[in-house]
């Protein structure tokens, strides 16, 4: 087993429809606005820039992000990341009743000197810190949606 690999599958639920969840999350760099853990983007140009992550760890993450594809038909964004995390995210939209099911998948692998060393004993704590992020931004876009 690779200890620095991580995969993440996170679903979520949103009470609107798929189209304007898609639009708010084609806009990464508001992403800040509403995701508390996402503490900046910024954008390099129409397809990449520069994002900075910091969950309940003491320790920011950042990261070159750019663009793999971006199917607003499909309702699919798919990301390639570099920097202290290398590897890929993607969202997938689907309608769901009334709203929108958001399927979030993460493969990466964690190249932050740090986060190697520590590894091994860290690795709960990774995915900890993982989900907390997922569920501050799964609360911050249900109220960011409720407010548009």
């Amino acid at each position: 087993m690779d200890w620095c690999r991580y995969r993440f599958r996170c679903v979520w639920r949103l009470p609107a429809p798929p189209g304007t969840v898609y639009a708010v999350l084609e806009r990464a760099e508001d992403y800040p606005r509403w995701w508390p853990q996402v503490r900046e983007v910024v954008p390099r140009d129409g397809t990449s820039g520069t994002a900075r992550f910091r969950s309940l760890l003491p320790y920011d993450l950042v990261v070159t992000v750019r663009a793999l594809r971006h199917d607003p038909a499909a309702r699919v964004l798919e990301v390639g990341l570099g920097g202290d995390l290398e590897g890929r995210a993607r969202w997938t939209l689907a309608p769901e009743g009334t709203g929108t099911r958001v399927l979030y998948e993460q493969e990466v692998e964690v190249r932050a000197r740090l986060l190697r060393v520590l590894a091994v004993p860290g690795r709960p704590f990774f995915r900890a810190n993982h989900a907390l992020m997922m569920r501050g931004g799964r609360r911050g876009l249900a109220a960011h949606l409720r407010s548009v």
